[in-house]
């Protein structure tokens, strides 16, 4: 069996990556690539996985790749990710995000045309769509409303409804994901729980003279759970779950991105004189502040549920930018001695 993960230089691409090659040595794992990918992500398993080079934006790019190795299932996680930078470039998001999709879904719609070609694609939206939620709409349900509340959010729902619209006008066997809060090592310092661990190791490394974290709202709500867990869930999803459908996927654990942020301190030796500052600049010009899932309809699928520990997925996440600081340390003492 070959799959092909469209973002697997990314983080949850990479993880995804790693899981099918620890758990599923039979499968051949694919990625898709834009040229001059960084790939430290994928430094470890390079040479265990083959990429191929394509481009979400260029149609036949991703005919010629999927065409030519034809994987029985498809994992599109490849986007534009980040909340905060859409609020600066909404055109760039939704022409990643939206019309990314279509040409994915165009290129396997072409082919079944041509050759019969018939994969699973699993889609990757986000809780992002229901945006701000009351608070008696909560545990949110797949069938909440959705309110976008960022150009993210708005690129999402539209990869989502493009999903559906294939499933039912073409037959494309598409199931789409809504996955609620999930970290780990290797996340980008943009996100919440990444950039404050990453604020923490600086700290201990005298990075950062000043014991300041800086922070924007602390008062949202979030269900955590670990990347590691979030992967094995999508490789259950696409061996269980049904086509045309969307399942929210998360963990158990609810807190305020303050009560994360003091778990993280504590985990510090610095804990005693770590002091938290607002920095405007974090903060969006709409924020979803209310998000507590109900993923019933996928465990009831699968059987699934989160097995780390969130204390342990925040142990390992702070470690990440720790060794990260260590290295960077190792690096500059080594030039110098040259």
């Amino acid at each position: 069996m070959k799959v092909l993960i469209t973002g697997i230089t990314g983080f949850v691409g990479s993880h995804l990556a790693e899981y099918i090659l620890n758990n599923h040595p039979d499968v051949d794992v694919l990625g898709l690539v834009r040229w001059r990918a960084p790939e430290e992500n994928i430094k470890d398993i390079k040479n265990k996985i083959q990429l191929c080079s394509g481009d979400l934006t260029d149609l036949s790019s991703l005919k010629e790749v999927i065409g030519r190795e034809q994987p029985s299932i498809i994992f599109h996680l490849a986007a534009q990710s980040y909340v905060d930078f859409s609020f600066l470039a909404p055109a760039m998001t939704l022409e990643t995000n939206i019309i990314g999709t279509c040409h994915l879904l165009e290129a396997i719609r072409d082919l079944r045309g041509e050759c019969g070609y018939d994969p699973i694609v699993h889609i990757c939206s986000s809780s992002e769509v229901y945006g701000q939620v009351e608070p008696d709409e909560t545990p949110i349900r797949e069938t909440n409303p959705m309110r976008p509340a960022s150009p993210y959010a708005v690129s999402k729902v539209g990869e989502d409804m493009l999903a559906y619209q294939y499933f039912k006008s073409w037959n494309i066997k598409t199931i789409r994901t809504r996955m609620f809060t999930h970290t780990g090592p290797r996340q980008g310092d943009v996100f919440v729980t990444s950039t404050f661990a990453k604020q923490i190791a600086a700290i201990e490394a005298g990075i950062t003279k000043e014991p300041v974290i800086r922070v924007g709202n602390l008062d949202s709500i979030r269900t955590f759970f670990d990347v590691r867990d979030a992967v094995r869930a999508y490789w259950i999803l696409v061996h269980k779950c049904e086509p045309g459908e969307v399942y929210n996927i998360g963990g158990v654990e609810t807190l305020t991105i303050q009560e994360m942020l003091y778990k993280l301190i504590y985990l510090s030796p610095r804990a005693h004189d770590i002091r938290i500052e607002i920095d405007p600049a974090r903060l969006r010009p709409s924020d979803v502040t209310r998000q507590i899932l109900c993923a019933d309809k996928f465990t009831q699928a699968t059987g699934w549920k989160p097995e780390i520990p969130f204390d342990k997925t925040l142990e390992d996440i702070l470690n990440y930018w720790r060794n990260y600081y260590a290295l960077k340390k190792d690096n500059t003492l080594a030039s110098r001695a040259e």
